[in-house]
């Protein structure tokens, strides 16, 4: 823990200072997000030969060790979640802030995504909205508060970009009685989003000759046939599965494979639905569901065999409306900003579903900006400055 093998040259000059002095890793928040979006932290799941988390993984354990934190790595070398633990004295809650490091590629975006260049009150790179501005707020935030009675976790996670592992490595060794996520929100209180899971549907058919399709199994016929029935159950979930914040339920098949050749009877088609779930529905209902619907297509169409296989599924979100979290964070948002925060669902997916799943009332809140995945990235100065006001004001209070 703690060594420099793995800090950027801008890391170790910082870290040590003038002539060996003292340290000077930057605790503004907008001068820290500078620093992160200097380092190329893309996710080498999504671009094959991406640098990934190493790098700035180092940056983060150094920043978190000159504050007097104690630090951990969780995960594999390769893809390391750093742990930031500030004990408290004893008796009070303890809270959970959540970021991820990792980004998506660059090879549309336009200018330099590195260069953190600062115009118009706004603050440009790859990841400054999503979401190394909501990271920087995160540990200048926990870095002014001392004194407190309960424990404050920072998780600063890789792989959120792809496949959630550094949040799932945390959850696995640290828990808290209340966690914040900092993805984008522009300033809003996110209070619920939706679930997603992926599956596979393998129809078997039997081949046969083009000119005698009846000696055959059409398994694209097949297909055409479970399309027809998940179009229909779409239909009903978007009805039957609402929410006030949220989009309704949905499903659809997102990717399809098939046949051999032109004159062939097609023995095998495959299917890949993407199914997007509100708060009432788990993982596990969900794919009881789809199996209902697949077996209602067996029972009326001779010789249908399918086989369905859970990619991967995620449960959605929705925080306790009377939770002292909520409370907590309401509170310190209008203390900070001088007015009530908003609260809003959202459609997408975040890691916060992991930490509500692991048993720790959860909800987020991030910066102003925009450009997400995007050519052009940014998030306004103010609103980092904003966010890590209402961070502070929240750890204070809840973990007192």
């Amino acid at each position: 823990m703690g060594s420099d093998s793995n800090l950027t040259e801008r890391a170790r000059e910082i870290k040590k200072g003038p002539a060996g002095g003292s340290s000077k890793f930057p605790t503004d928040p907008v001068e820290l997000a500078v620093e992160l979006l200097r380092i190329n932290s893309i996710n080498p799941d999504l671009v094959p030969g991406a640098p990934g988390e190493v790098e700035i993984s180092g940056y983060c354990r150094a920043w978190l060790e000159c504050q007097g934190f104690e630090v951990s790595t969780v995960g594999s070398a390769s893809r390391p979640t750093v742990v930031g633990l500030r004990r408290g004295s004893g008796g009070g809650r303890s809270i959970m802030l959540n970021g991820h490091y990792d980004t998506v590629g660059v090879e549309s975006y336009l200018g330099d995504p590195f260069s953190a260049e600062r115009r118009d009150g706004k603050l440009f790179g790859r990841g400054a909205f999503d979401m190394k501005a909501g990271m920087a707020a995160i540990m200048a935030a926990a870095s002014r508060v001392t004194g407190l009675r309960g424990d404050v976790i920072l998780t600063l996670v890789a792989d959120e970009e792809f496949g959630s592992l550094g949040t799932e490595d945390a959850l696995a060794e640290f828990s808290a009685d209340a966690a914040i996520v900092t993805e984008p929100t522009e300033l809003n209180v996110v209070v619920a989003h939706r679930g997603f899971a992926w599956f596979e549907i393998e129809l078997q058919g039997k081949a046969a000759h083009g000119s005698m399709p009846e000696q055959g199994v059409d398994a694209i016929a097949h297909a055409t046939e479970v399309m027809l029935a998940l179009r229909d159950y779409g239909l009903r979930l978007r009805t039957e599965r609402t929410h006030e914040l949220l989009p309704p339920s949905s499903v659809r098949v997102s990717m399809i494979s098939g046949g051999s050749d032109a004159a062939t009877v097609a023995e095998s088609c495959r299917l890949t639905i993407e199914r997007r779930s509100v708060p009432g529905e788990s993982p596990d209902s969900v794919e009881a569901e789809l199996r209902e619907v697949l077996d209602e297509v067996a029972v009326r169409v001779q010789d249908f065999n399918y086989r369905l296989t859970r990619l991967v599924a995620r449960g959605p979100l929705e925080a306790n409306p009377d939770s002292e979290i909520l409370r907590t964070v309401l509170g310190a948002f209008e203390a900070a900003a001088g007015r009530p925060a908003t609260t809003r669902g959202e459609p997408f997916w975040t890691d916060a579903g992991l930490i509500l799943e692991a048993g720790i009332p959860c909800l987020l809140i991030g910066v102003d900006g925009g450009g997400a995945h995007a050519d052009v990235e940014w998030a306004t100065t103010e609103s980092i400055q904003t966010l890590t006001s209402v961070l502070e004001g929240t750890i204070r209070q809840f973990c007192a």
